[in-house]
This record gives C-alpha cells, structure tokens and sequence, in this order.
C-alpha cells in the first residue's frame, strides 16, 4: 500500500535488510518510522545480532533472567564495568589483593608496602585508614578478608622470623576503632587464612617429617586474643593432612553449603564437558563405589605386597613395609627407586592405617545445610599445587569449645583424609567462590597432556595460556568449558597467585599481560579487557553493585571502573556550572 506516494516494504524485506546491518545502524533505521522502529525491535533480528556480535554458540540459550534478545544485547553492551573513572596512587609499591565489606561500604587494599589501607567506597574513593605493619616485622601484607557482619578485618602478610627466615601470620584488626586484636602465626605464609565465622578464623601450619614429605595442621583460632599472646593463641586443632612429594595445603576458603538451594545462576546448559573427554578428574574419596578412577600419569612404581597374617587376613602396612623394604634390598624391586620415591613409597605405606576415613555421603542434603566446605589446593606428584582438596567442616568443628587437639580421633588415627580430591593437571595460579558458594572457579596453567613426573622437585613447564575452570560444588563436577583469554609468563618455580572474582553475572580475572579480564559467566565469553601498565594481581566486584571493579597491579596503583550505564548516570545528577566567568568578563569590558 503506498501512503503519501512512499511505497512500504514489507516487514519480510525491511528484516532481511537489517540483519545487513550492525546493532549501531539497527538502532538508528529504528528512528525513521513506527514500522521501522517495529522491526527494528524484532526478537529474531535481535537474536541474529547477538550471537554474531559476541560470537556466542548457538547451542547456548538466551540467559535465564534476560526478558529478550534486545535486552541482553543491551545488558552485555552497556553494563559492563570497563569505564576507568578514578585512579588510586595511595600505595608506594605493588598492590596485591583487594577484598569488599560484605555491605560494600568498605575495602581494603593490601601491598608490598607492608600496608594495608581500607577505603570509603562512595562516589569518589577516599582513604579511610592505614596500618603499617612493619611495626611487627612483616615485610609486606598480601591478602584480607572482612567477617561475615564487616566488625573486623583478617590481614595475611609475610612475616620475618629469627635469623631472616620467613613465615606467615595473620592479623585481625577492629574496624570501629581500627586495634590491632591479634595475630596468628601461618606457615607456609600462602594459605592466606580465612573467617570460618564471625569471630574465629582458620589458619596453617607444616610439620616436616621427612625431605619431600610433611603434615598440615589447619587450626581454629579467635579473633579477639591478645597481640601479647601470639605463639600460644591457637584454639582448636581442626585438621591434620599428610603432605607427599613436596607439596603442602595453601590458599585456604570456606563455601556455605546453606547456599546451594537458591544460587544466582545455575551453569547447566547442554555445553558441559563429558566426563570422559575431560582431563580433570574429580575423585569422590568418601563413595563406596569400587570402581577404578583413572589417576594421571605419572611414573609406575611397584607396589608392596601385605603378608597374610596366621589368621588368614591380611597383613598390617608395616608388614607391607617390610616386606616392600625386604624386595628393595635383596633386589627383587626393580628398577631401583631413588631415595624421594622410597620416602615417598614409605609415608604411604605408615600412613594408611594411620588415617581417619573420609565421612560418607557428603554431597550436600537438605538435612545438612549448616555444614561447610574447607576448600584449599594440594598435591600428590610435585611441590607445585595442581590438586584442590575438600573437606567438609560439620557443625560441631565450628566452634572452639569441645576437644583441642583432636582427641576425638582413635589412638592409632593419626592424620585426616580429604573428602574429595579435583585434579586440575596444572598448576593452580588462583581461585574464587560464586556469590552463591555453589560454584568454584578455578585460574590454572596447564602441564602438557602427556607429561611424566619422575622428580617431584621439577614439575612440568606450564603453559603461558591461563585457564579458568569451573566446578559445581553441589555434584561435585565440572561445568562449561575453561575460558581463556588471560596470559601468564613467569616460570614454575616464580609463579604466583593471580586472585579472581565472581559477581552474579560475571567472571573476572587478574594476569602477567597488564590486563584485567571480565567474562560473562552464562555465556563463557570475554566481554573486556582492562589496561593496566603491569602485572594485574587482583580484581573485586562490589558485592552490591556488579557495574563497579577494582583492579590492583604492580604499576601500585588500585583502578576504579564503572559501567557507561552507571557512568551516564553519575554525570547526569552533576549540576551544571554557571557561566559566572563569563558574565563578569561581559560585564568588564562593558
């Protein structure tokens, strides 16, 4: 029908003249006319534009909240938090970490200064309060974290000990009056700690027992000791862990399993990984299945034979041991293992009958939402952390009343087992919890696929790519595929920990490549990148506003960045300035 001598097109035609165009285009055509503002606005236009723009595959659905195509376009596009709008020069050296107030009213920065600085999270950042804590021999802070009602700060740093050793330690600071409480020895200094609740927090120490094989003891310690009092302040013996080959538990968190039944967003679509094609197993230590789990390769050793006892029965591990060490020295093991991979075979061997069984059933019920996951990384085959131990805390360990020093345990159970075990076959360069504590995600650098470790003082090379995974805490398995757009560069013996956040709806990371990362967590995609002039250490979304990060690098600077949305915002609340400059010099030459 021709209106005004204008012929229409049909909306058939206008349509595929549109999928001609981009988003931009698409917008401004919209403006013409009410049936080009129509199509224009199509679900199935829009549909098109956005798997082409971000490059999505199309198995993916639309996100579960999103109401339409356009609207989610649009969310990608304009609340993305990649607007630098302040910078913070406060710091004299590399900042580190970053962690929020659970009200987002605070954070706090840490660096190698040896401060650690919280800040008034408004409109315009501004210094709150700085402590130094040279004060007590650290040589710089490297991680904090407030408590569940943002009343105290825990503070992990480096401490210098006697003749120059190194060690770790805690410190718990008063944020009313910002009083040093207490501090807690913590070795190795990279299990940073953590707040199990509101008043007692988790932290490290390692026992050597031999040249590559020690314990960890994990210890409950309250936050409101004197400073006076900081090699006897521990309260509870939590757990202890047999530690082979070198490796140690660092970079210790709590999940809430209360939190399962309500997460923000559930990562289930058809896109998860197979089992079967994925090199990260997850080993469930606590299941009656007898089914062989297929390990990663590494060097095969043969393993000892128990004797049978008079009774019939099988022999202890010390009749094992014997035995084993019988074969070794009469040559009937062969090849010859060298003096680690004995050692090794050794504590293996002393410890199997000196370990409390895992607890059964510990997937997550509706019976037993107050229990909590300990979460930290681990290893079986080098120094290099490549494993992530779970441990579940049940209600009784989470308080200090009750046994001190595990007597809970048998006479004979001298170390506790992992409930479950997740091979990352790589090494672990970071970790973050979901706001909802149901997923945990996981920075790694990958090994070679066919690798053999034969000396677990010289781990694999690792790859420059840095992969994020993610695992479902509640069945305990891995979901979507690893994403990757960060770089990492320094060698295994040099890497360190690139700390990561999760909002609602993002994912974001630190890396070596000066850049921080931000990905969507429902679609797997990278949505930007932000520019720092070093190494990014650490990103932290507001636990209230996802449109606000923070980024900390080695250029010792701490980034604030907003979204164009939140920006638009703030600059239309701005009043605008007179022109009084103006008028008077009118008024001058008058």
């Amino acid at each position: 029908m021709d209106v005004g001598d204008c012929p229409h097109l049909p909306d058939s035609i206008l349509y595929e003249i549109f999928l001609y165009l981009d988003h931009l285009d698409v917008l401004s055509v919209g403006l013409v006319c009410r049936q080009w503002h129509a199509v224009a606005r199509d679900e199935f236009l829009w549909k098109e534009l956005f798997y082409r723009y971000y490059r999505v595959s199309r198995e993916v659905p639309r996100h579960p909240a999103a109401v339409s195509w356009y609207e989610d376009f649009q969310r990608l596009y304009d609340t993305i938090p990649c607007v630098e709008v302040q910078t913070l020069t406060e710091h004299n050296d590399q900042v580190l970490h970053l962690s929020f107030s659970h009200t987002g009213y605070m954070f706090a920065s840490c660096s190698k200064d040896c401060t650690v600085k919280i800040w008034n999270n408004e409109l315009a950042i501004s210094l709150l309060h700085s402590s130094n804590m040279r004060l007590y021999n650290w040589s710089y802070t490297q991680f904090s974290q407030f408590n569940s009602d943002d009343s105290l700060l825990l503070v992990s740093g480096v401490f210098v000990g006697p003749r120059n050793s190194s060690s770790g330690e805690i410190a718990v600071i008063s944020l009313e009056n910002f009083t040093l409480l207490s501090r807690v020895r913590n070795k190795p200094y990279d299990v940073f700690g953590c707040w199990l609740n509101e008043t007692n927090l988790i932290s490290g120490n390692l026992h050597r027992i031999g040249h590559i094989t020690s314990c960890s003891v994990l210890w409950l310690n309250n936050a409101f000791q004197g400073i006076e009092s900081e090699n006897v302040n521990v309260v509870k013996r939590l757990f202890k862990i047999q530690n082979l080959n070198a490796s140690t538990i660092r970079t210790v968190m709590v999940a809430d399993c209360s939190r399962y039944d309500a997460p923000d967003l559930l990562l289930d679509y058809k896109e998860q990984l197979a089992a079967a094609a994925s090199p990260y197993q997850v080993f469930d230590l606590g299941s009656d299945s007898e089914e062989e789990e297929v390990k990663p390769k590494q060097k095969v050793m043969p393993e000892p034979v128990a004797q049978a006892s008079p009774d019939g029965g099988s022999g202890t591990a010390e009749d094992g041991l014997q035995q084993f060490l019988d074969d070794i020295l009469e040559g009937r093991v062969m090849p010859v293992l060298s003096e680690r991979e004995l050692e090794t075979k050794v504590a293996e061997l002393l410890a199997r009958n000196r370990t409390k069984p895992p607890e059964l059933n510990q997937l997550p019920t509706e019976a037993s939402t107050k229990k909590k996951y300990l979460i930290f990384t681990t290893g079986c085959l080098t120094y290099s952390p490549h494993q992530i131990g779970i441990k579940q805390i049940l209600p009784h360990q989470m308080t200090t009343a009750g046994p001190v020093l595990g007597e809970e345990r048998r006479s004979d159970e001298f170390f506790d087992s992992l409930d479950h075990v997740i091979d990352i076959h790589g090494h672990i360069i970071g970790m973050g919890l979901s706001p909802d504590h149901r997923y945990l995600y996981v920075n790694s650098r990958s090994w070679p696929r066919d690798c053999v470790i034969s000396d677990p003082m010289q781990p694999p090379p690792i790859a420059e790519e840095i992969d994020l995974h993610v695992f479902d805490l509640k069945t305990m398995k891995e979901v979507k595929r690893a994403l990757r757009a960060h770089r990492a560069y320094t060698p295994n013996d040099e890497c360190f920990f690139i700390f990561l956040d999760v909002s609602r709806d993002f994912v974001a990371s630190g890396a070596e490549d000066h850049h921080g990362y931000i990905w969507d967590r429902h679609y797997n995609i990278c949505l930007a990148k932000l520019q720092h002039d070093d190494v990014v250490n650490s990103v932290v979304f507001s636990p209230i506003e996802q449109e606000l990060l923070l980024t900390a690098s080695d250029d010792t600077t701490i980034k604030v960045w907003r979204s164009p949305r939140t920006v638009r915002i703030h600059q239309a609340r701005k009043p605008k300035p007179r022109k009084l400059l103006f008028s008077w010099l009118m008024n001058q030459k008058s």
